[in-house]
Order: structure tokens, then C-alpha cells, then sequence
């Protein structure tokens, strides 16, 4: 694999790295403030800049995040591309116009009321070329009103191809907000579909088994937002639905085995019936440490 031609960062300087897109998701839920922090931190903050940052506006927005919007557009963070939809069609939908509407072939995701530490794409952008990934995550720490960023639990996940392929079945190797895509290989295996709060663990799946190389980064390069309703919204009947369909998909392409999805489910059946604290406490003991353990 060839070098990449020198580029110019927007802010002036000459640097060596292939051009890339930040996808990111908004609507109207979204606090303008927070809105406004993570552009910052994913444009005029980083040592590598992006040149191109694609929000991608899911349904009507309320005025103040609508003003925001259009200093996005008008160019205040860098260039930009505005994608508007009427009505609120959910997160893999608005990904997936964000990801065919980039015209560079690196994609790295984030959030909206998440923030990216400086150095987040000078370090992801060049080990994407330069081990020829297709997907490229790294760990996070929580953050949230009562618990400064920097200092909140941390988030790992299996760094090596070989380790994320042996977690796979049990858990989603990758923490999306963190993610750098390659952006052919994603929309060869069909983009992000729709299964609530699973879309981005069925790309993955989707994307292992089209040969895509993977790795993790050990270090944290987001922080991540964690708000009080987090681990509430994570439980219910509608969300065991998404991992009952999700499941029976990894048993048909044999990604895990009928034995395999029987533990699997049971697992998630308990973890999205109890009480958000319980749900919480379950995360840490067997998701987390499972991880660094």
C-alpha cells in the first residue's frame, strides 16, 4: 500500500494522512449546548482535523438546535455537509444517508453530546492506512453533570482481530462513538439496517464475516456521556426483541452456535428485565471486567 499524498489540515498545517469524513447524528432530543461541544471537539479541537463533517439531521429539530444547524452548514466549524430529513426515522437510517453521502473513503463516527479527545484521529486515521483496517475502535471513559470527563469508569474492549473475532458472539466488540470506518467495505455488506440499539453490533457481525480486518486501540479517545436514563432506556420487551432477532441471525450464519444462543439470550433476557440499577451493576461486573479480564 502506497503512502497517502500530503495534505493541508484546515487550520493551515501540512500533514501526511488520508482524507476523512465525522458522521454524526442529531434530532430534536439533543441539547444545543452538548450539540455544540462535541462539533468542537470533533473539528477546531483536534490535532488532525476532518475535512468533512456530515451531521445528519433525523426529523424536524426545535429552533435553537435548528440555529445551530445552520452555523454547522454556513461553515463556522469547517466544512461541512447539512442532510435534513421531515420525519424521525431512527439512528441507522440517518447513519446510512451520512455514510453514502461522504465522499472519502475513512468514516469515523461520533455522537452528539459526546467528546473527542484532541488526539483521537491522529491517532486512528494513520493506523487505518497503515495496517489496511476497515474498522478501527479504541476505549471510552464515562462521563456525566456529576463526574467530569477524564474521570468516570473506563470502557475497554479486545484489541487484536484475532480477540474481537472470539468476542464477537458473546458481546459488541467495538464502542461505536469511537469507531473509524472504511466506508466501501461497510456498504458492501449492506450499510447499517435498522434493529433498535443493535444496528451498529449487526454491522460488525456483517462486517467480520466479509472479511473486514478490525483492531482496537487501547487508548480512550472519547469521552462518553453518561446521563441517568442510560441504563433505563437499555432494558425492556422491544429491546430483548432486537437481541432474540439479532441471535437467531448469528446462529444462521453460524457465528455462534444453537447451545451458544440459548446462553445468549438468557443472558439478555435478564440483562434487559431488571431495574436500570441492576442493569448497570450487571454491565460493570460482566461486560467490563470480562473485557480487561
Amino acid at each position: 500500500m502506497t503512502d497517502p499524498a500530503p495534505t493541508v489540515d484546515p487550520g493551515g498545517a501540512a500533514r501526511d494522512a488520508e482524507p476523512f469524513s465525522v458522521l454524526m447524528p442529531l434530532w430534536a432530543k439533543d441539547l444545543p449546548e452538548r450539540v455544540e461541544q462535541a462539533i468542537r471537539s470533533v473539528t477546531e479541537e483536534q490535532q488532525l482535523r476532518p475535512d468533512l463533517l456530515i451531521l445528519t439531521v433525523d426529523g424536524p429539530l426545535p429552533a435553537p438546535l435548528d440555529a445551530l444547524v445552520e452555523r454547522v452548514g454556513g461553515g463556522e466549524f469547517g466544512p461541512a455537509t447539512v442532510l435534513r430529513h421531515d420525519a424521525h426515522r431512527g439512528v441507522a437510517a440517518a447513519l446510512q444517508d451520512g455514510l453514502e453521502a461522504s465522499p472519502h473513503e475513512l468514516v469515523a463516527r461520533a455522537d452528539a453530546d459526546d467528546l473527542c479527545r484532541p488526539e483521537r484521529f491522529a491517532r486512528q486515521i494513520p493506523r487505518m492506512h497503515r495496517d489496511g483496517l476497515d474498522l478501527l475502535g479504541a476505549a471510552m471513559r464515562e462521563f456525566s453533570d456529576r463526574i467530569p470527563a477524564g474521570e468516570g469508569p473506563l470502557r475497554t474492549r479486545p484489541l487484536t482481530h484475532e480477540e474481537i473475532i472470539r468476542y464477537l458472539p458473546r458481546h459488541s466488540p467495538f464502542h461505536h462513538p469511537t469507531m473509524v470506518l472504511r466506508r466501501s467495505t461497510v456498504l458492501a455488506v449492506g450499510g447499517y439496517r435498522d434493529l433498535p440499539l443493535l444496528e451498529d453490533y449487526w454491522l460488525w457481525e456483517r462486517m467480520m464475516l466479509g472479511g473486514a480486518r478490525m483492531a482496537n486501540l487501547p487508548d480512550v479517545l472519547v469521552d462518553y456521556r453518561v446521563d441517568e436514563q442510560l441504563f433505563a432506556r437499555r432494558g425492556g420487551l422491544r429491546l430483548f426483541a432486537s437481541d432474540l432477532r439479532l441471535q437467531r441471525r448469528f446462529v444462521l450464519d453460524r457465528v455462534t452456535t444453537p447451545t451458544g444462543f440459548l446462553r445468549n439470550l438468557a443472558e439478555r433476557g435478564v440483562y434487559r428485565l431488571v431495574p436500570g440499577w441492576a442493569r448497570r451493576m450487571v454491565y460493570r461486573r460482566f461486560v467490563e471486567q470480562g473485557t480487561q479480564g
